[in-house]
């Protein structure tokens, strides 16, 4: 995703993902910030698993490809640990990322990676990213020697316009994401869904899913699958969705991750009409495709 305005934090390194060496049943997991990403790593973790509980840590499970996890982490650190993973079994990988910051490969004869794609109303992602920032520690922005004032705000509306808008620039996450992927959403290794569908409709969702990663859980298996990915276990172990098993300093407050998992609620969480005409505005310029642009807002089946 190549977009010039975005200012991301010193601890993102997209290039990172330029250097793996993919293997056949990698399964990269490819969503917007806020957008359901650890939901879905959390999903993908448990059909692979057929259900597992006593896991510490999903970002020690499913690695983030793009994440440094203190300043004196090199690239080489990733690409080492990436490359560890066992043989034989499919990886895992998370990244906020699209083409061509996370290269995509069409399937061989010999290596099929598979691209599992989540995306999410704007609106609802931007107000979720705000509280999101706020739950991280002093101690992390410490580390980074980032001031956290830089990055907070009392007041959605100034949060926006000082931080999404102005310091990140971050609506090309959305929309230059959505215009990324959608040329590729029929190729036979991409399944593109979207997370009010996915809420809609959760055990079909996981179905698809595993059908989509040739996986097949046993009948005991699915409802154990259906309940350690439902929002009220994970709010339950958020302490397993918080990065809590990396090294370095505490990264996030309780709470930070697994948050209120609604869809439809960005009014309540401080959207408003003309931030939300602005938003839409800039989606019209990076996203050219209307009917992408409005499968992003609004989600359904797509041709």
């Amino acid at each position: 995703m190549d977009n010039p305005k975005t200012h991301g934090p010193p601890w993102i390194r997209p290039d990172i993902q330029q250097q793996i060496d993919w293997r056949d049943r990698d399964i990269v997991i490819s969503v917007p910030p806020k957008s359901g990403t650890t939901w879905t790593m959390n999903i993908v973790y448990q059909l692979l698993q057929g259900g597992k509980r006593d896991f510490q840590d999903i970002y020690a499970e499913v690695p983030w490809i793009e994440f440094l996890a203190h300043p004196e982490q090199t690239v080489q650190d990733i690409l080492d640990r990436v490359e560890a993973m066992p043989v034989g079994i499919p990886r895992a990988f998370k990244t906020h990322s699209a083409p061509p910051g996370i290269p995509y490969l069409q399937p061989t004869s010999d290596r099929n990676v598979r691209y599992l794609v989540i995306a999410r109303n704007p609106e609802e992602a931007m107000v979720s990213f705000k509280p999101f920032i706020e739950k991280h520690t002093d101690e992390w922005f410490e580390l980074w020697q980032v001031p956290k004032q830089a990055m907070t705000r009392q007041t959605f509306p100034g949060f926006y316009r000082e931080v999404l808008d102005g310091a990140m620039g971050m609506q090309g996450m959305f929309f230059q994401f959505i215009s990324a992927w959608w040329p590729l959403r029929h190729a036979p290794n991409v399944l593109l869904l979207h997370y009010t569908e996915m809420k809609k409709d959760h055990g079909g969702s996981l179905r698809r899913i595993a059908e989509f990663l040739e996986l097949e859980p046993s009948a005991d298996q699915w409802p154990v699958i259906e309940e350690l990915t439902g929002f009220n276990w994970m709010k339950q172990n958020t302490e397993k969705f918080e990065m809590s098993a990396l090294p370095g300093v505490p990264i996030l407050q309780r709470g930070a991750m697994i948050r209120k998992g609604q869809a439809g609620s960005a009014r309540e969480d401080g959207m408003t009409s003309e931030i939300a005409a602005h938003i839409r505005a800039i989606g019209e310029q990076l996203c050219t495709d209307q009917y992408a642009l409005n499968w992003l807002y609004e989600g359904g089946d797509y041709s």
